[in-house]
């Protein structure tokens, strides 16, 4: 997500004829339909062509090229990232038909979208609304939403200049802007029927909710404008709105545990354990040391936030491909930051367990895992082969989840 030479390649032909049974060994396709758990994939949409894109770094670029030119900053630090299926453009149909196999025969039921609006009108909707909604089995992993509702820094090399990055695009929207999102977030997605639903609701997060309370004009006329998106969710025939809130965007709100129900928020998760665990050195920190520390803050989280807290898991993080691979890795704000070290699938189902264990203790509330992330390639979390690792992430969730 934007903050603040590939493997061997499977012909697609062959992998969707074999399926995720084939890799993903002993994977049952009815899990969607007989799992307790929905576990959702966040998706960063940046490895496509995007016109406003190319304005700014040239013609035909993606977010691959930052990828590519991954250096180690550190003794055994291992950059550039390979993905395994190559340097693939996700907004062709046949490109996604691929992920959704691999993402079904792990068990992930979900791809939760980092979706963009600005000066208007969507950015990066390709990979969704040219790739997702157009693959011939979509059903089998739905789609929701992550507004990711934050300023659009030029972070594609960020330099380690101390100043104020370079901003691209604002996010910030006032109430009558809000509805035009709303009205094209129902109209477009929620009318799909392969919407990711909670009990009747269609699943809809905020990355920055304090963002957009302070920029709207305040609380009152936040709540007003999420109660026009309810009422425009139940209109078109649905429950109600899942409102999810993103921690990284509320856990500085003061009263939060007080004001989220107010709002209609029904839950909240977090993006990363970045957003709850400070590493402790730099230039790398053990993943272990991350993934023992989430349990804690997934106990405290409901009791903070007033609502259900979904937990997460982290694949990893190294966000130094974004940074100017020619000038020196000194910490400083993001992406100059540490990077989680000695991550492993074996560590990651740990993380998993760990969750399981939480969900299991919910009684009858749904049970929702995010995970950060599908293909977070150039912050080092995702779970996409790779030329290292293959399969074996996902094959994590299939062990702990799978039927």
């Amino acid at each position: 997500m934007h903050e603040g030479g590939a493997g061997t390649m499977m012909n697609r032909r062959d992998f969707m004829k074999a399926g995720a049974s084939t890799v993903l060994a002993g994977a049952d396709h009815r899990t969607a339909q007989t799992n307790p758990y929905q576990i959702g994939a966040y998706y960063f949409p940046n490895f496509h062509v995007d016109p406003r894109n190319e304005l700014v770094h040239g013609k035909n670029w993606t977010e691959w090229e930052i990828l590519k030119r991954g250096e180690p900053k550190f003794s055994g630090h291992q950059q550039p990232k390979r993905p395994a299926w190559g340097y693939e453009d996700e907004s062709k149909p046949s490109v996604f038909e691929r992920k959704i196999a691999a993402a079904h025969g792990a068990g992930i039921t979900h791809f939760i979208f980092d979706w963009y609006w600005y000066e208007g009108r969507p950015f990066l909707q390709d990979a969704l609304e040219k790739g997702y909604l157009y693959a011939q089995n979509k059903n089998d992993v739905r789609f929701c939403l992550m507004w990711a509702n934050h300023d659009w820094f030029n972070l594609m090399p960020a330099r380690l200049d101390k100043g104020e990055q370079p901003l691209i695009y604002s996010g910030t929207y006032g109430p009558d802007e809000f509805d035009r999102v709303a009205d094209y977030v129902v109209a477009r997605y929620f009318s799909d029927p392969a919407y990711f639903q909670v009990e009747g609701s269609p699943y809809f997060s905020i990355y920055e909710l304090k963002n957009m309370i302070e920029r709207m004009g305040g609380i009152d006329v936040a709540r007003a404008a999420l109660s026009r998106f309810r009422e425009k969710t139940r209109a078109a025939g649905f429950r109600d709105l899942h409102l999810n809130a993103v921690a990284w965007g509320v856990q500085a709100i003061a009263g939060v545990r007080e004001l989220l129900p107010t709002l209609g928020v029904k839950s909240v998760t977090s993006y990363t354990w970045l957003h709850h665990y400070e590493m402790p050195s730099f230039p790398a920190t053990e993943y272990q040391d991350a993934l023992e520390q989430a349990p804690a803050y997934w106990s405290k989280a409901r009791e903070m936030f007033g609502v259900s807290y979904q937990p997460d898991v982290s694949m990893g993080w190294d966000p130094s491909p974004r940074t100017c691979q020619s000038d020196m890795f000194e910490r400083s704000q993001y992406p100059f930051t540490s990077v989680l070290i000695n991550n492993s699938p074996e560590l990651f189902q740990r993380g998993l367990v760990h969750a399981k264990s939480y969900l299991d203790r919910l009684g009858e509330q749904p049970k929702i895992l995010t995970i950060n992330a599908w293909n977070e390639w150039t912050e080092g979390s995702y779970l996409e082969p790779d030329a290292v690792h293959g399969m074996s992430y996902l094959n994590a969730i299939r062990n702990v989840f799978g039927s």
